[in-house]
């Protein structure tokens, strides 16, 4: 891309409709497909058990399951070194034993880990995520119409903060819809892990954000009383700071990718899902809040 000739704002409908088109997207595999909970979300016991029998499987751990509880949420995956992890409802220490019993029919196994939540603490969590994730939206957006107060022409203040809090609620929509088809196609709960992972993404996306409306903010008041439109401005200004942010972003994204080649797999979809974040935080910062921020402080030219 040659940066010299790139003009953002005339083909802002391109990137909008892009991103308009990805929410709307996540917003229907959302509704349509559901958000598999997690057990410190919604309560349940996570069970982590190794057999030294290696013929045991994950198909004949269900089964033992269902013969003695009919909840369908019964989920059971092997990890690469043989253990199981299991997530079933909350379990007392009675049906504790009685679910080791009907296991040991299948071989002597040891208890690598054994938690239990109950759902009123699940429950709790929920709220007390969203509530999270809601203040540090309001929270960042607020912080950034207070710091760009000393600029009030072409541009108010609490604009910049609005098109902050889009842009960020775009970077949360997005990781939520693609984490609703990995529930849907590969079972993947979403879990605490899942909120820190949307509030990385949304810390390094504001950074971002901030970087490129800090220069608007600076050729504004370099450029006053000149025969500049702010079209022209804030084109000027993502082109000069368009290959720092791809430069941090790709140094980020090289370190996401090896360690979902390298790293835990108890952690892949936890990366994956800061990954994706990243790729579309950046193109928020750039190609998103950009532009909404032309659109309402062009009607004050």
């Amino acid at each position: 891309m040659n940066m010299k000739n790139f003009k953002l704002i005339e083909n802002r409908n391109i990137f909008l409709g892009f991103s308009l088109v990805m929410m709307a997207l996540s917003v229907i595999l959302v509704a349509t497909l559901g958000i598999k909970q997690g057990i410190d979300l919604r309560g349940g016991t996570q069970w982590e058990i190794k057999f030294s029998n290696s013929e045991v499987t994950s198909d004949s751990i269900k089964n033992v399951l269902l013969g003695l509880s009919t909840d369908k949420e019964n989920y059971v995956r092997q990890t690469s070194d043989g253990t199981f992890v299991i997530r079933i409802k909350s379990l007392d220490e009675a049906q504790h034993s009685q679910y080791k019993s009907a296991l040991a029919k299948l071989g002597e196994f040891s208890e690598q880990n054994f938690s239990s939540i109950g759902p009123t603490i699940g429950i709790e969590l929920r709220n007390r995520s969203i509530k999270a994730i809601i203040f540090v939206l309001l929270g960042i957006s607020l912080y950034i119409a207070y710091a760009f107060r000393k600029v009030s022409k072409p541009i108010s203040s609490w604009k910049y903060g609005f098109a902050t809090l889009i842009s960020l609620f775009h970077d949360v929509v997005i990781p939520t819809g693609f984490l609703a088809f990995l529930g849907w196609y590969k079972g993947v709960e979403m879990d605490t892990n899942f909120i820190v992972a949307l509030l990385v993404v949304m810390g390094f996306s504001v950074h971002d954000t901030i970087v490129v409306f800090d220069r608007i903010r600076e050729n504004l008041l370099t450029h006053r009383g000149k025969n500049f439109t702010l079209a022209e401005i804030i084109n000027i200004s993502v082109r000069e700071t368009f290959v720092r942010s791809i430069n941090t972003t790709l140094t980020l994204i090289i370190v996401l990718i090896a360690l979902l080649l390298l790293g835990p797999s108890s952690l892949f979809y936890f990366i994956l899902i800061i990954l994706v974040g990243t790729v579309f935080g950046t193109y928020s910062s750039i190609f998103l809040a950009s532009p909404i921020l032309y659109l309402w402080g062009s009607k004050s030219e």
